[in-house]
């Protein structure tokens, strides 16, 4: 199993912009068929080192998470709004 991580920093973090980017990246699950599981949160700390939204989707394998990455949906829906709402992002990619 493969567990792909990634943290958002958006340019406007107001909570009205975090839940509608917490929804389109939510909006994954039924459409993504490789993500085995997806779960959204959003940061309510807000500190100076803080990240505004953490994505987890967990895959069977690496064939896997080389699908996601190109799964239409999550290429033109998901990837596209966080391209646009994003200041930057990291992610980690680990073996379960």
């Amino acid at each position: 199993m493969i567990k792909h991580i990634v943290c958002f920093k958006l340019k406007d973090n107001s909570q009205s912009e975090c839940e509608k980017t917490a929804d389109i990246l939510k909006s994954m699950v039924g459409k993504v068929p490789t993500a085995k599981n997806i779960e959204v949160g959003i940061d309510f700390l807000h500190s100076e080192r803080s990240y505004d939204i953490i994505l987890q989707v967990t895959l069977e394998n690496e064939s896997a998470l080389d699908e996601y990455q190109n799964d239409p949906y999550h290429c033109n829906v998901v990837k596209k709004h966080m391209h646009s709402v994003m200041e930057r992002s990291i992610a980690v990619d680990y073996q379960l």
